[in-house]
């Protein structure tokens, strides 16, 4: 028999689960479960049956042997930062992980870390930082995002262009099967043996199981750090400037674009970060490394930047102004929400060399839908952010944004690029799967999640097209950009 979706009165699910987390940790009032129909990604809104809140990792354990002793789905969920829908339960169990917050420990001699999924990203850098190390990702909601989050989508963020994604910085998890089962992937060594099943579960989007502990890399904080801003009267300026950076050889820490939409959105928040406002586009620009030779390596991407047609480049004086810079970068998406009541934030890669012709592309379909696309993106990696803000109540309003979110990532996938660097793919880019994927290649991805979860209770309905995995519902095929 299949999973069946759970009902909170039925054979005292609800009840088993206060017993195992107490009564304010599990909700099953329609006004209580509000707050968790949606994630990072308004235009989503899936209520779940019932939301659990387990506080350690024993009452994790007993949580999902219940749920497997029932054959109830559920839906791992961290601090709700995704941008693709994938933490949305429709009508089954959603388990909260985010109240695991133990540093287990911090091994500064091996640059080592072990800590529960619910630890905040920016956390662990901040008590890692008295050890005079870091933790290398950073995605933009680094101060809210959760490392078992950022394991489920291997999430990137600016600094990945040098440092790489999570699963460079993963060397080994803890894994709680959602049969119950607790299996070991990767090691402490950072050793593979066998089968890379440690890099399989990264990037599964919680389709595979939950992360109990997590042992991460972290890295020595350079000896030297320089940021600069340099702003362009176009974007294809700017991108000819990120082609010229990374053909010299110089790998930035960070390469980072802002078209002028974005910049009007931030400078008018309380994000302001002192970028022109007149400019088309910015460049925001980190190196980092040895002090030795740093500063030759900042006046030769300044003269690549006055090359490509920069009006100006200018390098942070201190780390205050540094920060200033990068929280405009970092809070960007936050800044537009003050401009619409929804946000279509999208995530699509294309070879660097394709930037100019694909950001002319997806300005020729903005306008052709009538939509104001806001671009934000880690330029040094071709990941793309186009985004656009509208209100989804008008229906209307919300087809011309679904119109042009389908045209600009069809147009990344003509370019040979892919649907997402780092947020995965949950509900919003089911639609593309096909358009990217054979379908031989489809039902692989199918055959390694029956590995991890057989009978695909955790987080049904995500990542693979429900005609080439077969859910234990029927899962409507989402609409991006639109409520399913």
């Amino acid at each position: 028999m299949p999973p069946r979706a759970p009902d909170p009165d039925d054979d005292g699910l609800a009840e088993r689960l206060r017993q195992i987390v107490g009564d304010r940790r599990v909700l099953v009032r329609p006004g209580e479960l509000r707050a968790y129909e949606s994630d990072g990604l308004p235009g989503y809104q899936l209520r779940p049956s019932i939301a659990v809140f387990p506080g350690t990792r024993d009452e994790t354990i007993a949580v999902v042997r219940l749920l497997a002793e029932r054959g109830v789905p559920f839906v791992p969920r961290g601090a709700g930062t995704g941008l693709s829908g994938g933490a949305l339960a429709e009508g089954v169990v959603l388990l909260g992980l985010h109240r695991l917050t133990r540093i287990i420990t911090i091994d500064a001699e091996n640059q080592r870390a072990v800590v529960e999924p619910g630890v905040v990203n920016a956390t662990l850098t901040r008590l890692a930082s008295a050890h005079g190390l870091h933790y290398a990702p950073d995605p933009s909601s680094q101060t809210a995002c959760t490392i078992g989050g950022n394991v489920a989508e291997n999430a990137g963020g600016p600094h990945c262009l040098k440092y790489g994604v999570t699963l460079d910085h993963i060397v080994a998890l803890t894994v709680l099967l959602p049969n119950g089962a607790i299996v070991t992937l990767g090691n402490d060594d950072g050793e593979q043996e066998g089968y890379d099943l440690l890099g399989a579960f990264i990037g599964s989007e919680g389709c595979f199981g939950i992360a109990l502990d997590v042992t991460v890399r972290l890295v020595r904080d350079p000896q030297a750090v320089r940021t600069l801003l340099a702003d362009f009267p176009s974007v294809m300026a700017a991108a000819s400037a990120v082609s010229a950076i990374i053909a010299t050889g110089i790998v930035p820490a960070a390469l980072e674009m802002m078209d002028n939409a974005t910049i009007q959105a931030v400078e008018a928040s309380i994000y302001a970060a002192g970028y022109p406002t007149d400019a088309a586009a910015i460049l925001l620009i980190e190196l980092d490394g040895a002090a030795a030779g740093i500063d030759d390596d900042v006046a030769r991407v300044a003269r690549l930047c006055d090359d490509a047609g920069a009006r100006g480049v200018r390098t942070a004086a201190d780390a205050a102004e540094r920060a200033r810079l990068w929280q405009g970068r970092k809070k960007a998406f936050g800044a537009m929400g003050r401009i619409s009541p929804h946000l279509v934030v999208q995530d699509a890669v294309v070879p660097r060399t394709r930037l100019p012709a694909v950001l002319a592309e997806i300005q020729a379909i903005g306008e052709r839908h009538h939509v104001n696309v806001c671009n934000v993106f880690h330029a040094g990696d071709g990941n793309l952010h186009p985004n656009i803000g509208y209100d989804s109540s008008d229906p209307v309003q919300a087809q011309r944004v679904h119109d042009a979110m389908s045209e600009i990532m069809a147009a990344c996938i003509a370019a040979g690029g892919t649907i997402t660097g780092e947020h995965g793919v949950g509900l919003d880019k089911l639609p593309y799967m096909d358009a990217l994927f054979t379908a031989p290649t489809l039902h692989a991805m199918c055959a390694l999640r029956d590995v991890f979860d057989p009978d695909h209770r955790a987080n049904p309905g995500k990542v693979v097209p429900v005609h080439s995995c077969r859910e234990w519902h029927s899962v409507r095929p989402p609409v991006a950009g639109r409520r399913p």
